[in-house]
């Protein structure tokens, strides 16, 4: 199987959808929605890595005092030389698409760690959905050309609201009008990669990943982990996927939120990479859903990592994609 057919990226349902790229710059203004433990880590992160793609770090926060603090902290992070740092500014609601890069770190509900089974990515959506389609619809308001990137959970079905949202007309039609597919983008597959490699360090079975393994799919369940693209083993593989799986359960058996990891490895260093035009994991627009894959932004557009895939693991991701159709 070859994974992915470009021109499946362009229709949900039959439904056209706008191709149009986001504005490729050598300097993007990134402008950052809600400071809770993610987005201010997220921020910090993008203050300390990215004076290289970042031109200013617009933050935006509801709570009174919030955005003040972190505009504070953040632009005192410096190193005793020259500072390259990008500035860090705050920016008010009705301005936070006046960006190149808009970051949805936005949630209405956030599991406390009182909560240690199941699934608690997809115990957020249904609160979490009518605030990311808001502002898909805010995006179309203001006609926003930009990338718009979604951090919160469940990172992938949020992605998918808010494109459907923004390309809804009044009539509760979709157009086409809205954000194009190239547009928007999720980050949350970068730090399923990182912990599949961490529990592939400390347990030599898993030792095939560091060097040909793969991670697909969504930030939470239907998250696909392969122990090697040229020798898989299923069985292996599904038990790597359970336990990168259950990462986020195993640090709520601790006593903490699991937020750092998520924010530097999904957020900073993923969108940075993404910025550079460098490889790096994300979920893009594949057959009506968004879905986890290796892959980078050019002056072309999306670039999917394409690979001759073992028929198992192929299975797999049919399988995801379904069950991703699944989710209203």
């Amino acid at each position: 199987m070859e994974l992915f057919p470009h021109d499946s990226l362009v229709t949900a349902g039959g439904t056209p959808f706008s191709c149009a790229l986001p504005v490729r710059k050598e300097k993007y203004r990134v402008h950052l929605l809600a400071l809770g433990d993610v987005g201010s880590t997220l921020a910090m992160g993008l203050r300390l890595m990215g004076g290289d793609v970042i031109e200013t770090l617009g933050i935006c926060d509801l709570r009174e005092n919030v955005p003040q603090r972190w505009e504070f902290e953040l632009n005192q992070i410096a190193p005793p030389g020259e500072n390259r740092f990008p500035p860090v500014e705050i920016v008010d609601i009705d301005n936070i698409f006046g960006c190149d890069v808009f970051l949805f770190c936005a949630s209405r509900f956030v599991p406390d760690t009182a909560v240690k089974n199941g699934d608690v990515r997809m115990a957020q959506y249904e609160l979490n959905r009518p605030l990311a389609a808001s502002y898909g619809r805010m995006a179309r308001e203001k006609g926003y050309k930009g990338l718009f990137c979604v951090v919160s959970d469940p990172v992938d079905p949020l992605c998918r609201a808010a494109l459907l949202e923004s390309n809804t007309n009044e009539e509760g039609a979709l157009d086409g009008k809205g954000l194009s597919v190239c547009q928007v983008r999720g980050f949350g597959l970068g730090v399923m990669n990182a912990r599949a490699a961490y529990y592939a360090k400390k347990e030599t079975k898993f030792a095939s990943f560091l060097t040909d393994g793969r991670s697909f799919g969504p930030h939470g369940e239907g998250l696909i982990i392969a122990n090697s693209i040229s020798d898989y083993d299923d069985a292996l593989s599904r038990e790597l996927t359970e336990k990168t799986k259950r990462a986020n359960l195993e640090m709520r058996g601790l006593g903490y939120k699991p937020y750092v990891a998520p924010a530097l490895s999904s957020g900073t260093l993923s969108l940075l990479a993404c910025l550079r035009g460098e490889w790096h994991c994300s979920s893009v627009f594949l057959d009506g859903v968004f879905f986890g894959i290796r892959n980078r932004l050019t002056a072309e557009g999306c670039e999917m990592e394409q690979l001759e895939l073992p028929e198992r693991l192929a299975e797999r991701i049919r399988e995801t994609i379904a069950g991703l159709k699944g989710i209203s």
